[in-house]
């Protein structure tokens, strides 16, 4: 599979970037636990086992936040696109479009605005 292995010859990677791949590799890994787990829980007439199958699931979440968090903090572009999608109510695609004024999605690299930088100003996005 794609994501275990590198793309690049490794001695040309610094540690930073091998940091990150082992990250987001081990992310991966967690959310397909995540998805196993489900699965067999969903598709299980005990439960019993399904109480357990959910815990284990419920576990794998936390492992694979722990991971996210991780990437957060070490790779800016990913910190500031949580910054703007996460934990809101407005749609997803509302808030891209308001974000990027519907253009190129990349066009600051994702990073999250300085300190002290004013806000978007766009307002709320709920329907009224």
């Amino acid at each position: 599979m794609g994501h275990e292995t590198y793309h690049e010859p490794l001695e040309l990677l610094s540690e930073p970037t091998k940091n990150l791949h082992r990250a987001i590799v081990s992310l991966i890994e967690e959310l397909e636990a995540v998805d196993w787990y489900n699965q067999r829980a969903e598709a299980c007439s005990d439960a019993a086992l399904k109480a357990v199958l959910m815990h284990h699931r419920n576990e794998e979440i936390e492992h694979g936040m722990m991971n996210l968090e991780w990437i957060r903090r070490n790779e800016g572009s990913f910190d500031g696109h949580m910054r703007t999608y996460l934990f809101t109510n407005a749609a997803i695609t509302e808030i891209e479009e308001a974000d990027t004024g519907g253009g190129d999605s990349g066009k600051d690299g994702g990073r999250a605005p300085a300190a002290g930088a004013p806000a978007l100003g766009i307002g709320s996005l709920k329907k009224g």
